[in-house]
């Protein structure tokens, strides 16, 4: 699969090379069920018709540049939505840079420039797609628009227990810690990308990680895995793990969120350090299972400076080929 990172600078020189294809219109995060009806559709249009499948998306997410949305929750980096939609058959991505300017076009010059000139016969998207200025285009208005050049399939809304499946619930999920709710939407676990070495676990940026509380989930590697428990803590963005990693699941490791586990407070006796938060320090403490109670002792002469976003404390795990 091709990736394109198309912009006002380089759109004209991708025009001129453009060939008859199927484009799936929409932002694509985190790839849902209700996504990947839209891409299987535009992929049985492209082979109906013999020419490309292609995919459109934007970035950043509109809401940031519309919305003014400043702190935006992404699903999934970049990198693993190219992954994902290589692996379903996608000849070409184009990844469009989302600016004011973009947001500005009308609906005809979104039309005319990021569609019949990139050699679009047909489009396929959701029946809540928008486009242009405002959003004043829609589904409805796309195929006058293209002077009915494009035709056009909209996929009616996809739902699970009544609701429709979209990031927005998705995210809203993971904010609330339901975890164990997200294979019905996605296929899948939730998965998040990090760096693991030493105690430390470090996420990579644009994905959500969930609300503060107690998890079992699975690390892994390439190769092999843990499962374990591990404590989500509140207001901190550098992931923390009390317990070495072994050192044959160091570096690049996913974190697979299996579900929320009910919550238990850690006492010390005088203070509560379940979700010890002091200024931008977190002090470092160790967990022991004595007598079938945990307790914490706190090493008050070493701390971790926090940077960013959410605390995870590994609890316990057991090793697995």
């Amino acid at each position: 699969m091709e990736t394109i990172y198309l912009n006002k600078e380089n759109l004209a020189a991708y025009q001129e090379r453009a060939s008859a294809k199927v484009m799936a219109l929409g932002c694509f995060d985190g790839l849902h069920h209700g996504h990947l009806k839209v891409i299987q559709t535009a992929w049985q249009e492209a082979k109906e018709r013999q020419v490309s499948l292609s995919v459109m998306s934007f970035f950043p997410h509109p809401k940031t540049v519309i919305g003014g949305k400043g702190c935006f929750h992404y699903l999934m980096p970049q990198s693993e939505k190219e992954k994902k939609l290589s692996e379903l058959g996608v000849d070409t991505f184009y990844l469009v840079e989302f600016d004011i300017d973009f947001a500005g076009l009308s609906p005809l010059a979104f039309v005319k420039e990021y569609l019949i000139n990139l050699g679009v016969i047909h489009a396929v998207a959701g029946y809540d797609f928008s486009y242009g200025r405002r959003g004043a285009g829609n589904m409805t208005t796309l195929k006058q628009d293209s002077g009915n050049r494009i035709e056009v399939t909209t996929v009616d809304k996809v739902e699970h227990k009544g609701e429709k499946i979209s990031s927005t619930r998705i995210r809203q999920l993971l904010l609330d810690g339901n975890v164990e709710e997200l294979p019905d939407l996605i296929g899948h676990s939730y998965e998040t990308k990090c760096e693991g070495t030493g105690s430390f676990l470090t996420p990579y940026s644009h994905y959500t990680l969930p609300a503060p509380g107690r998890y079992d989930v699975t690390l892994k590697n390439k190769s092999k895995s843990i499962q374990t428990k591990v404590t989500v803590t509140e207001k901190s963005l550098t992931l923390t793990s009390l317990d070495q990693i072994p050192s044959w699941l160091e570096g690049n490791l996913t974190i697979v969120w299996n579900r929320r586990v009910k919550a238990e407070k850690v006492q010390t006796g005088k203070k509560d350090y379940t979700n010890v938060i002091r200024g931008n320090y977190h002090p470092i403490v160790k967990l022991t299972e004595l007598a079938g109670k945990t307790n914490v002792y706190n090493a008050r002469d070493k701390v971790i400076q926090i940077t960013q976003g959410i605390s995870i404390h590994l609890i316990k795990g057991k090793t697995e080929a």
